[in-house]
């Protein structure tokens, strides 16, 4: 049985507000927008076979290329609706008003999407590179059966979670456990079968954490999330797909903050902080410009599954009850950097 975190997460949707572009509407008078709910973690792509009966009498001729943007900004298709969610609306707007186009692909944007094949590939690609992460390895993705893998990809995109469940052992990803696991959980007395591994001296070994990390900084000063700039690229957002080392010690929790300033050391450094923290840091060590601007770049918001994660959360509870169903962990970071 899943816990109620994962079934939060499971179960959790955006509430979509679909306009067809103006330039594609060929009817009068112009169809209203369409009302969807999509699941956070499905893929905007699935969405089009509700979407399109609704439009199509309003189509003009031609043959369809469908993609979706937000205040004109192109959506990328393979990112879960969840993740483009938290990253791009770092203020919630519900319903989210998007876009969607029938024509014009804006192929030097977007890689090109089949509908579903696409989806299904990326997301059993995604797997691979996860069980490789884990476990050195994807060979139980590849001895999966066919029909098995079949499955498993329909309880994904029907959000069916007892179905996934029954599957997804059979991948042999495992849990990771911590003292904050072992402390608040005794269900799983074998957790852990790809991840940290007892070595012959009976130390624990380092597990690795598949973990698509999405950074947007911003170098202009605000105080609140809805006084976020809005963005323009997609070059305004570093993507990084890096592992976590999670090592586990006595005595010890390895925390969120552990784990993103694990992937950017460069960028972070020792002294990060959030914007809550940012007045009693400084005033402990000092770390700040003769102008009072951060040495470092701050943490204005880190989002994992539509939470405002505190950076204290352990990270063994983030990965065990807020991973996506292709066993990656994605976090959407907003950070304010030094503005010199």
């Amino acid at each position: 049985m899943a816990n109620e975190a994962v079934k939060f997460v499971w179960e959790g949707a955006i509430p979509l507000q679909i306009h067809l572009h103006k330039s594609e509407v060929a009817s009068h008078p112009a169809p209203p927008p369409a009302l969807v709910l999509a699941p956070r973690i499905g893929y905007l792509p699935l969405l089009v076979s509700l979407i399109k009966p609704y439009f199509k009498d309003s189509l003009p001729p031609g043959e369809d290329s469908i993609w979706f943007d937000y205040k004109g900004f192109p959506l990328k298709w393979y990112i879960p609706t969840g993740v483009l969610f938290d990253l791009l609306c770092a203020e919630p707007e519900r319903p989210w008003n998007l876009t969607i186009h029938f024509r014009g692909y804006p192929s030097n944007i977007l890689i090109p999407c089949e509908g579903e094949d696409s989806v299904k590939w990326n997301f059993v690609n995604s797997l691979k590179e996860a069980a490789y992460i884990i476990n050195g390895n994807c060979k139980n993705v590849m001895n999966m059966s066919q029909s098995d893998q079949e499955d498993l990809w329909t309880s994904v995109m029907n959000g069916d979670l007892d179905a996934y469940t029954r599957l997804s052992p059979k991948l042999k990803m495992g849990t990771i456990e911590d003292e904050f696991s072992r402390k608040t959980s005794l269900s799983s007395p074998q957790s852990r079968q790809g991840g940290a591994e007892m070595d012959v001296a009976g130390q624990v070994k380092t597990a690795r954490i598949p973990v698509r990390l999405y950074v947007r900084s911003i170098n202009q000063d605000f105080e609140n999330l809805e006084d976020t700039p809005e963005i323009d690229t997609w070059d305004e957002i570093s993507y990084l797909n890096r592992p976590v080392e999670f090592l586990r010690e006595e005595g010890k929790c390895f925390t969120l903050r552990d784990a993103v300033e694990s992937l950017l050391p460069e960028y972070i450094g020792d002294r990060a902080q959030t914007s809550e923290e940012e007045g009693e840091k400084r005033t402990k060590d000092g770390s700040e410009e003769k102008d009072g601007s951060p040495m470092t770049g701050e943490i204005k918001l880190v989002r994992i599954q539509g939470i405002e994660m505190k950076l204290e959360t352990p990270f063994s509870w983030v990965v065990n009850n807020l991973m996506n169903p292709e066993f990656y962990l994605h976090i959407s970071v907003l950070v304010r950097t030094p503005q010199r």
